[in-house]
């Protein structure tokens, strides 16, 4: 517990401040505990970036927890992760509230303001497939793995489909991959370069012994083939469903952030829990409060206000998302430095990228862009909110605020 507090005030900050997604938290925390505290050397925090990137859930989050851990061991862990999490879940939350009690219990998809939500919500995830194809599909194999997952994704609606996009992409890059990977020139320890740093230091020290890193893989496999197990011999326990539905979006999605979308919508949209207006108003509301996307989870608990009230669900939610996350980074975290010297597993990471980016793609149409514009009107709006964020290069939680501001004038 020496470092708890120090770390948590850290964190607490940067849960605070840190708008821009993903890609920002790791600008961030880069500059605040290598450049300014020096809790780690530059090929260390490289070390952690890659195994974060590596392993499936919000990759920022990830990041932060292997931060806290280095720092503090676990209590360390569990500081950097109330501090970095909690701000923006609170946000969320009561932004749920706000919005069953602004309906009367009920939700009104024509409010202006929730449809500027929507709509600015487009312009983000297009923003996000741009990024992502320009970084992770360089070259025409890694385009047609990405064109060929999201037509895959388009023409069947069943959940599992993500799974099995996901595995193909895998397969796919350890076939059209590996030769490649293999001619890369490794760095003086061996290891295959991570793109971040040439100091030749591996992470060391991150986990009491190899044995607790087992007992929480054991305990994510248990949990994630095991929860559905429960769910259907239970009577409606939503809560229980509601935790398994989240466990299985945190623990299945790679790219974290906007790529967990259309995961999520077929959790919770599919099954009736939420409606499509209902889903898409919280997203965009997640663009405008800092700390990891994931947090929107607590806002789709709230919304379901079902046995405990929306503080109850809304936890459940958040713990649900971020457990695999969890068990994930403190399980894999004392092989790491071994895995990632193997270029089979680089090879299978290029293609599950690339299938990321395709998955990506198609939510963009469905349910993003088929829910949100559905008139000139919206087209227009949309061209407008793109303008701002594109062309003006305004931060996104501005834009998303008064995109809603906009629609509640416009639409």
């Amino acid at each position: 517990m020496k470092h708890f507090f120090e770390i948590l005030r850290e964190f607490t900050i940067l849960g605070l401040t840190s708008f821009g997604g993903p890609t920002a938290h790791v600008a961030f925390f880069r500059d605040r505990f290598v450049g300014v505290k020096k809790w780690l050397s530059e090929s260390d925090f490289a070390d952690l970036l890659a195994l974060c990137q590596f392993l499936p859930g919000p990759a920022s989050s990830q990041l932060g927890l292997s931060i806290g851990w280095r720092k503090g061991g676990l209590p360390g862990a569990i500081a950097a992760w109330i501090g970095f999490t909690l701000p923006s879940a609170i946000a969320l939350i009561l932004f749920g509230i706000g919005v069953m009690a602004v309906s009367g219990g009920g939700f009104d998809a024509s409010g202006g303001w929730l449809r500027g939500l929507q709509i600015a919500v487009v312009t983000v995830i297009a923003n996000a497939v741009v990024s992502m194809w320009k970084s992770l599909c360089p070259g025409r194999l890694h385009q047609f793995i990405a064109l060929a997952a999201a037509s895959v994704m388009l023409l069947s609606s069943v959940a599992w489909m993500q799974l099995l996009v996901i595995a193909l992409g895998a397969i796919l890059g350890l076939i059209l991959f590996r030769k490649l990977v293999i001619t890369e020139k490794a760095d003086s320890t061996g290891r295959f370069p991570t793109g971040a740093s040439d100091e030749p230091n591996p992470v060391r020290g991150l986990s009491g012994s190899r044995w607790f890193g087992v007992s929480c893989l054991v305990a994510f496999f248990a949990l994630l083939f095991g929860l559905p197990l429960l769910v259907s011999s239970s009577q409606d326990n939503s809560i229980l469903a509601a935790f398994n539905a989240m466990f299985r979006s945190g623990s299945l999605v790679f790219g974290g952030g906007h790529v967990v979308l259309p995961l999520l919508s077929q959790e919770v949209v599919a099954p009736g829990w939420l409606t499509g207006e209902e889903f898409l108003a919280g997203y965009g509301a997640a663009q405008a409060v800092p700390g990891p996307l994931f947090t929107f989870s607590a806002y789709l608990g709230a919304i379901m206000d079902d046995v405990g009230g929306p503080w109850l669900m809304g936890s459940v939610c958040l713990v649900g998302i971020f457990l695999p996350a969890w068990l994930l980074v403190l399980g894999v975290m004392p092989f790491w430095s071994d895995l990632v010297k193997k270029p089979s597993l680089r090879a299978a990471l290029i293609g599950t990228n690339a299938a990321v980016v395709g998955l990506l793609g198609a939510a963009l149409y469905d349910p993003v862009w088929t829910k949100s514009i559905t008139s000139t009107n919206d087209f227009v709006f949309l061209i407008g909110v793109a303008a701002v964020y594109f062309v003006a290069k305004w931060p996104v939680w501005l834009v998303v605020l008064l995109a809603g501001a906009a629609g509640w004038l416009f639409l």
